[in-house]
């Protein structure tokens, strides 16, 4: 269950990456037809766009570090890295919902970290070999 889970947050992170790209780089170009906005929405909002982009990026960089973390044996820093990026993609899903018309960008931004912390969770707390893994989870076993 931990290797879907960090499967899910890989997929998560890429995602994320060409959220980057999309609000970063290409917001005026590809992003327009993307976000639905106007060239001239796209041009007032360029700096905003640009600055939010960044924050996806940092996002998948702490599930990618936290994803090298357990492949190198560091699991609690690991679990800690992709739950707090894969957890912070997942609660921005749920800003992203409290507004109507972002229902469909919310389900399709928050569906794989959701999937990738709940199977972290469930494999973390099952696993009796992870008692410090455990601690992160919450988990009591």
């Amino acid at each position: 269950m931990i290797l879907a889970g960090l499967v899910l947050a890989a997929l998560a992170a890429a995602l994320h990456v060409f959220i980057f790209y999309l609000e970063s780089f290409a917001w005026t170009t590809r992003a327009r037809g993307v976000f639905g906005t106007s060239a001239e929405e796209a041009e007032a909002t360029r700096e905003l766009a640009f600055n939010q982009g960044f924050y996806n990026l940092f996002l998948a960089i702490a599930v990618f570090v936290g994803i090298a973390a357990f492949a190198l044996g560091s699991d609690t820093v690991g679990a800690t890295l992709v739950l707090v990026g894969a957890g912070s993609m997942l609660a921005a899903s749920l800003v992203l919902l409290s507004s109507p018309d972002k229902a469909a960008a919310a389900v399709k931004q928050g569906t794989l970290p959701a999937l990738a912390v709940a199977a972290l969770i469930v494999g973390c707390s099952s696993d009796p070999a992870r008692t410090d893994v455990r601690r992160v989870t919450g988990s009591r076993r």
